[in-house]
């Protein structure tokens, strides 16, 4: 996969990563953020495949766990805000990681 795809991808999970961990009011913006985390994730799946990829499992996993707690912060606000905030620090640090240079 080409480098510039996959820093492209990697920063529109940052940017879905930090709209979601800054937690606007405007609902929108959270699931927008959580598109783009969706979105990057999957388009950055190609350039994990070899060796140093370990860092998309960190990305998925960050984006599945700001997906849950998206939909647990539905009843339960702090719990589910802070499960978002973990796994957007996840999105955070798979991004830095697996910025190609």
């Amino acid at each position: 996969m080409e480098p510039s795809i996959t820093r492209l991808a990697l920063l529109l999970a940052a940017g879905g990563a930090i709209m979601v961990m800054v937690g606007l009011p405007d609902a929108l913006i959270g699931f927008a953020g959580l598109a783009a985390i969706a979105l990057g994730t999957v388009l950055s799946a190609p350039a994990a495949r070899g060796p140093g990829g370990g860092w998309w499992n960190l990305l998925a996993s960050g984006a599945v766990l700001s997906a849950i707690g998206a939909v647990i912060a539905l009843t339960s606000e702090g719990v589910g805000g802070l499960i978002a905030l973990i796994g957007g620090a996840a999105v955070l640090v798979a991004s830095t990681v697996g910025f190609p240079t």
